[in-house]
């Protein structure tokens, strides 16, 4: 089974930064598109960024464009996503998804076979 285990979460002020890392095994072929979401207490979840199989093409929300890079490692089977300027907006927690849809949107919660258990993002002001 396809296993997603992000790191990398905590607690920051408002300005600092954070390198999430998502850890995949378990499957078979590949590389796959894979993705960042996040999810904040009453809201729904939302993409954050994805990339392709092979890392040449990335999509960005609009709310992180400019401030997070998403990275993979396909060597090493990790996702990565490096967040700078950090707002108390972006506290939610982020989820790993792997393996999208073929011609499913990037940024749908519909698009993505597996998830991760997700990692605590928390900004304070």
């Amino acid at each position: 089974d396809v296993q997603l285990v992000e790191s990398g979460g905590g607690s920051v002020q408002a300005g600092g930064s954070l390198r999430l890392s998502c850890a995949a095994s378990g499957y078979t072929y590949g590389p796959y598109s894979m993705a960042w979401f996040r999810q904040a207490p009453g809201k729904e979840r939302e993409g954050v960024a994805a990339i392709s199989p092979r890392g040449e093409s990335t999509n960005y929300a609009d709310s992180v464009k400019g401030r997070s890079t998403i990275s993979r490692d396909n060597a090493k089977n990790t996702l990565y996503l490096q967040m700078n300027s950090l707002k108390p907006e972006d506290t939610a927690m982020y989820y790993c998804a792997f393996q999208k849809k073929y011609g499913s949107s990037w940024s749908s919660t519909e698009a993505y076979n597996y998830w991760g258990q997700g990692t605590q993002v928390t900004v304070s002001s």
